[in-house]
């Protein structure tokens, strides 16, 4: 049966995809050593829909799915839309604990899970008619292949998907939880139909554009960029079931439109600048000049100052010989658009990656919104601003600064909690988005903070802690993480946290004998280094953003943990509490000699320039350079 128009329903979207080009690749796994074509594809689709018809799962109910990036997942989930239910997937860290809530919210009829998770699953106690393990056999489950096998071939196909509709609610987005439980996001086909169409006008997507699935498949970037934009539009998806291998496996891909968190870019980047260090005495002083073009180049873009012809010429020469080969060693040569979000991204890794020769774009959204609400394509992208309001939505920005959102992407309301809801809609249907934003003449969004997060000093003075935290990154890849404090205090103090790739891999060029956290925040060469980035970083802020101490903690902090979440974002409640000793140390007296103590005297240190930035034992300072936000 052939679908024709455009679609209203993801079913109606797959169906329509599934027939451009059956045998072309829609998923395969790095290196094509497992592929599935669309034929096949929707073949398994069918036969999914008809299983889980028999056993009774049908329009309205729920269907979770717990496990890695991997093929099997993507008929599964599709096959669920096809019956008209809700599916969505949990994180696979969760604890038996955590999925009784989420399982007790969103009230799924079926499971579908590795063996691994079986356990943890039925530990939590939630009532679950059905346990599919997709990839062994486990008491009190069936397979994938029982499943099918209940299908009926009298199973009535094309009505059942046809009789989903746009309002009915497509999936859960469980939000990142950094002030509490997390909140199921009820969104609907109509929603996801909407965001990716609104992503193709701005950005252009087109059929067997090549993309990777690398976040965990309950992350709503996940969701957005692998799987509906999939269904849409008929992308061909490489699954990359360790996200830590992503950056690997990128030249074997080669994406034509690809996007990643900020950690994961300014990795990247680390790792470019290490290769060219790595090469020999005349590559490496090739690598390094070309280089140096591009950070030229980056300044030029920040300062808003056009090269001249001698820099251009510079610039060409060098894009010829090497950096060229860079975009293709990274493999990112035939993208032709990237996108950074999630969390906030200095503007210097942006402009590092631009001038590259790159084709960079900054994204914000929300799973509220659907994924992804402003953005602007490379070509008109202002650095350090998340670009413009997508085509149809309306915004406007609360007296106190917090972004106001409404129109199609809007959610259908918080699972089981019409009071949340309530208090993030208001009556005009406006979302409250929690964020503080500034709208520069042009429209472009940029983002300030976190309304809730806000610091205000002793003084009264209200201060972004995600500016300065930005700052610091930006002039310190040893940074995992970093947590600004100041709120009603006399200055700011930070607690900071190494990144563990850039850290390892630190403490083997320096054959350090111990890479544990513990020994490396120990260790006076990486204190004293990041002592000179927060240095560095403060010569970005005023006088009242500066950080006087910082405290190096013996720790790397875990996706999923007390400190951040899943997605990468700070629990900044939870680690003020579980670090309060350490906080309080960093206002004490005098501190004392040693690195443990909460406040690292740094004495004269050289920025690399033609600056010099004392640090003290009470402040880091250095002069403001103009902000590039309005």
């Amino acid at each position: 049966m052939a679908v024709t128009g455009r679609p209203v329903t993801l079913p109606g979207a797959f169906q329509r995809t599934a027939q451009v080009a059956p045998d072309a690749v829609a998923l395969r796994t790095v290196g094509g050593t497992q592929t599935l074509t669309w034929r096949q594809y929707a073949a398994r689709v069918r036969h999914v829909a008809a299983g889980l018809a028999a056993l009774g799962v049908g329009r309205g109910d729920t269907v979770a799915l717990m496990m890695a990036n991997r093929i099997e997942f993507y008929p599964l989930e599709v096959g669920a839309q096809h019956v008209g239910a809700t599916a969505f997937s949990v994180y696979n860290t969760l604890t038996p604990e955590q999925l009784r809530g989420v399982f007790a919210n969103a009230g799924p009829k079926l499971v579908f899970c590795e063996e691994q998770y079986v356990g943890r699953i039925k530990a939590s106690g939630a009532a679950i008619d059905t346990i599919v393990c997709i990839d062994g056999s486990h008491d009190g489950t069936i397979s994938v292949q029982d499943l099918l096998a209940h299908g009926s071939p009298d199973f009535e196909f094309e009505p059942t998907w046809q009789a989903v509709r746009p309002e009915d609610v497509a999936t859960l987005m469980y939000t990142s939880g950094t002030t509490g439980t997390p909140k199921g996001v009820e969104t609907t086909h109509a929603s996801l139909l909407w965001e990716v169409f609104g992503l193709d006008q701005v950005l252009g997507l087109h059929y067997g554009d090549r993309v990777t699935s690398f976040l965990p498949t309950a992350h709503t970037a996940d969701r957005l960029t692998g799987l509906y934009l999939q269904e849409i539009i008929g992308t061909q998806v490489t699954v990359v079931a360790d996200i830590g291998a992503i950056v690997g496996a990128l030249p074997d891909v080669r994406p034509a439109i690809w996007g990643g968190m900020p950690r994961i870019w300014e990795n990247l980047k680390a790792g470019i600048e290490a290769d060219a260090a790595a090469h020999g005495f005349v590559m490496k002083t090739l690598c390094e000049w070309a280089l140096d073009t591009v950070r030229t180049r980056a300044r030029a873009m920040l300062d808003g100052t056009e090269p001249g012809r001698g820099e251009r010429l510079r610039y060409a020469v060098a894009d010829r010989l090497v950096l060229a080969k860079i975009r293709a060693a990274i493999g990112l040569d035939q993208a032709r658009w990237l996108i950074c979000g999630d969390a906030p991204i200095a503007q210097e890794t942006l402009a590092f990656f631009a001038a590259l020769g790159l084709p960079m774009t900054e994204v914000w959204g929300m799973s509220e919104l659907s994924g992804i609400a402003t953005v602007c394509h490379p070509r008109d992208a202002v650095l350090g601003s998340v670009g413009k309001p997508l085509p149809g939505l309306e915004t406007k920005v609360a007296a106190d600064g917090e972004l106001l959102v409404r129109g199609p992407l809007l959610m259908k309301g918080y699972r089981r909690q019409p009071e949340k809801t309530a208090a993030t809609i208001d009556a005009s249907g406006w979302l409250h988005t929690g964020d503080i934003v500034k709208v520069d003449d042009d429209g472009n969004v940029w983002i300030v903070d976190r309304k809730e997060e806000l610091i205000v000093n002793a003084a009264g003075e209200t201060i972004s802690p995600c500016t300065i935290e930005k700052a610091m990154k930006a002039a310190c890849p040893l940074i995992g993480v970093i947590m600004a404090v100041g709120d009603a205090r006399p200055y700011n103090t930070a607690l900071v946290v190494l990144d563990p790739q850039s850290a390892t891999a630190y403490a083997t060029r320096r054959s350090l004998p111990d890479a544990s956290p513990r020994a490396l925040a120990a260790d006076p060469d990486i204190v004293a280094h990041v002592a000179a980035g927060l240095g560095r970083g403060n010569t970005k802020l005023s006088s009242a953003e500066q950080v006087r101490r910082f405290k190096l903690l013996p720790v790397f902090w875990e996706a999923g943990g007390d400190e951040i979440t899943l997605t990468m974002k700070l629990r900044r409640k939870p680690v003020a509490h579980k670090y309060a000793a350490d906080i309080a140390e960093l206002y004490s007296a005098e501190p004392g000699p040693t690195v443990h103590q909460p406040s690292r005297d740094v004495r004269e240190l050289w920025d690399g320039s033609d600056r010099r930035t004392r640090v003290g034992s009470r402040t880091v300072s250095g002069p403001r350079t103009q902000n590039q936000h309005p």
